[in-house]
């Protein structure tokens, strides 16, 4: 049987089964083509609760992924230039990096995103790892809603370290980035240079060697891009500095050409 084959297969039984633990949505109807079935799977994935699924399932769903990684192409380190000091840029989808850690622009539930088919890199990240993440992180919040009460939510620029599952990284490292509601502050630049070293600190503690930063804050959030990244690069310079010899490598991750050209004229 062929891979093609295979994975329509592991396909239309995952829509089945995710179908039939949808209380809501378990007689919605399914289009005939596989990129139809995709954003239907994609979809229940989206909004399904944290909660228990069979082992079974989850074993199709692992097979399913990684064969989606493979499909979209795997992305090493080596594969990355380096521009200098071990800094490197690099454009596209994060999910396909295999590095020891990327960063999730995470929202203060952290659970990951809700909105079926969003294209936020939170939801890009939760789908492409499968359920597990969403159940990990849920552990990790109702372990601190214990300590912290019932109503906990995570602080800015706290993060939260995770397995990757099916993806290519190890880990991931997910932070609540500052909110612009009005202006830009110091107090909200000094939050997102936190964002970033707080994530460092958690990759020297772990023994994480490579890191890929997402662009924190600059979407649905609205931190200034080229600000943002002006302080990504001074902020991971100084800790850079301060810690010699501790991070291989550190990617900045962009997905629009904006953030790319902002990159590029800070790291020469």
């Amino acid at each position: 049987m062929s891979e093609k084959i295979t994975q329509e297969q592991r396909l239309d039984y995952l829509v089945k089964e995710f179908k039939a633990d949808s209380d809501e949505y378990k007689d919605v109807q399914v289009p005939g083509d596989t990129e139809g079935k995709q954003r239907i799977l994609r979809s229940l994935m989206n909004i399904r609760m944290p909660k228990t699924l069979s082992d079974d399932v989850l074993a199709v769903q692992d097979e399913y992924l990684t064969g989606r990684a493979k499909e979209k192409g795997i992305v090493y380190l080596s594969d990355i230039p380096i521009i200098r000091d071990g800094f490197s840029i690099w454009q596209g989808d994060i999910t396909r990096l295999a590095v020891d850690a990327i960063v999730n622009a995470a929202n203060s539930q952290m659970l990951g995103c809700f909105i079926p088919m969003h294209t936020c890199i939170d939801n890009c990240i939760h789908t492409f790892a499968g359920v597990q993440l969403r159940a990990e992180c849920n552990r990790q919040m109702n372990h601190l809603r214990e300590r912290f009460g019932r109503n906990y939510e995570q602080a800015t620029a706290v993060p939260m370290l995770t397995d990757a599952y099916n993806l290519p990284a190890k880990k991931v490292i997910h932070i609540v980035g500052p909110i612009v509601q009005k202006r830009l502050t110091s107090a909200l630049e000094k939050d997102l240079a936190d964002c970033y070293r707080n994530t460092l600190d958690m990759c020297r503690e772990n023994g994480l060697k490579s890191v890929a930063f997402c662009c924190i804050s600059t979407g649905v959030f609205h931190f200034p891009n080229k600000r943002a990244a002006e302080i990504a690069v001074d902020t991971v310079e100084k800790w850079m500095a301060d810690n010699p010899g501790v991070m291989e490598r550190v990617i900045f991750n962009v997905f629009k050409d904006e953030d790319k050209e902002y990159y590029e004229e800070l790291i020469q």
